[in-house]
This record gives structure tokens, sequence and C-alpha cells, in this order.
């Protein structure tokens, strides 16, 4: 587990195994997310949409399942 001190600023220094994991440098941003007690440190993406796609990548598109989907309800009287 990697640990940092919060210094009196309310600064924290990112591990430097973390940093090299993810790549971040000096002048990146990060979000910091709340939930369930817990805080996050997200790294803030330069383009999400652009390192978005390809994600959702498989055999068949996704419009194309969605229509044979909705073709086999059709089908079935739903």
């Amino acid at each position: 587990m990697n640990t940092s001190t919060l210094s009196a600023k309310g600064w924290v220094v990112i591990p430097q195994e973390l940093r090299e994991r993810y790549r971040l440098k000096k002048g990146d941003k990060v979000h910091f997310v709340e939930y369930g007690g817990v805080i996050a440190v997200v790294p803030v993406s330069e383009n999400p949409i652009e390192e978005s796609a390809g994600m959702l990548k498989g055999d068949t598109p996704l419009v194309e399942a969605l229509l044979k989907s909705r073709q086999g309800d059709t089908a079935k009287g739903k």
C-alpha cells in the first residue's frame, strides 16, 4: 500500500510508483471523487471521447445487436 502524509497546506504527494503506472506528470489535472466515505484521485482525460473509442469492441456492432434483439421481440409479439 502506498501512503502519503497531508501537509499543512493540504498537499499530498502521489507516490512515484503510482505516478509512473498512471503516467501522471507535472501539470496534469486530477478529480477528487468522494463516495461511500472514500476519496478517489482520478486523472482528468484530455480527450475523453477519443480515449474511449473502441472500449466496447465486440464481435457484433451494438446497433446491429440491438436491432436483432428488437426483431426477436417483435416476432414473439412483445
